[in-house]
């Protein structure tokens, strides 16, 4: 028996890279998947249903349950088809997988606005527009009477959480964004049982390959045999892990590259000073910590 026997996930941006090592190994866990994929460029613009096809046929010529979607995640419409043909095409909606994502870098000096926006929605409203949907489907089977065991695995990134990235402020911001919508969903969704976990992955994508500073070490030649520790594939298995429908974890954040995985921590107190008083500008330039 797999390890996702009988769940349905809807996995966005699972054309390529990460989300195709996902819906590969959801599908061979037993799962039936919806592959979400505008299939656009790195930077959004364009469409193409092949890599969204290309992984459903993949996946039911291995005998696995998959159909294609091609909805923009960024659309509100969109998002709500993604759950209705989730739930008429297998029945229910047991796991959603928020992953799509493009890049517009840029120093923010001559950021334009179309970069910033452009990344915002696909990341930051691309994984609300799902997530509302599906928590709107869970809540009403919940309200319902039924047993919900709910997963959604969020995909923030190490650029929004503890390793920023200079030329990404739109990326790292929707990102941070992400984790911080994660905390807020994982407590307002376990009453419907649902569970809310994010990750921050490194691996190597057509994003990373195409970040500077960056590509040239994802590149690097792996000999045969060996263990890659950038392989897309190496993320896959804690995602699968965190929808299951026994996992615990809830509300977490966790980094995972190559045969690490480490629990995130958000900001944090780490020095106060106080007055008994009114506050003095000079006094506090005297006593924050430079």
């Amino acid at each position: 028996m797999g390890a996702l026997d009988g769940r349905v996930a809807i996995i966005t941006g699972a054309g390529r890279g990460i989300g195709r090592e996902h819906a590969l190994l959801f599908a061979s866990e037993g799962a039936a998947v919806v592959v979400n994929d505008l299939g656009g460029g790195n930077d959004g613009s364009g469409s193409d249903a092949g890599p969204a096809q290309e992984v459903v046929d993949e996946i039911t010529a291995a005998g696995g349950k998959a159909v294609a979607n091609t909805s923009n995640v960024a659309d509100w419409q969109g998002a709500a088809e993604m759950v209705d043909q989730a739930v008429s095409e297998f029945g229910r909606l047991d796991v959603l997988v928020n992953n799509a994502g493009i890049l517009r870098d840029g120093f923010i000096a001559g950021l334009e606005e179309a970069q910033w926006d452009a990344v915002i929605a696909v990341h930051l409203k691309g994984h609300m527009a799902p997530l509302r949907h599906a928590s709107a489907y869970w809540k009403a089977r919940s309200k319902a009477g039924e047993q919900v065991a709910a997963a959604v695995i969020n995909t923030a990134s190490a650029s929004g959480t503890f390793m920023p990235n200079a030329g990404q402020v739109n990326y790292g911001a929707a990102k941070a964004g992400i984790a911080a919508m994660t905390l807020v969903a994982a407590q307002e969704l376990e009453r419907y049982g649902v569970r809310v976990n994010a990750i921050a992955p490194i691996a190597r994508t057509r994003l990373t390959l195409a970040t500077p500073g960056m590509g040239a070490i994802f590149a690097q030649e792996v000999e045969e045999g060996e263990f890659d520790a950038f392989s897309p594939a190496n993320i896959s298995p804690l995602v699968a892990y965190l929808a299951t429908e026994k996992c615990p974890l809830n509300g977490k954040v966790l980094a995972v590259q190559g045969g690490a995985i480490s629990e995130l921590g958000g900001w944090h107190d780490v020095r106060t000073i106080e007055t008994e008083g009114p506050w003095r500008i000079d006094d506090i330039a005297g006593r924050l910590p430079s």
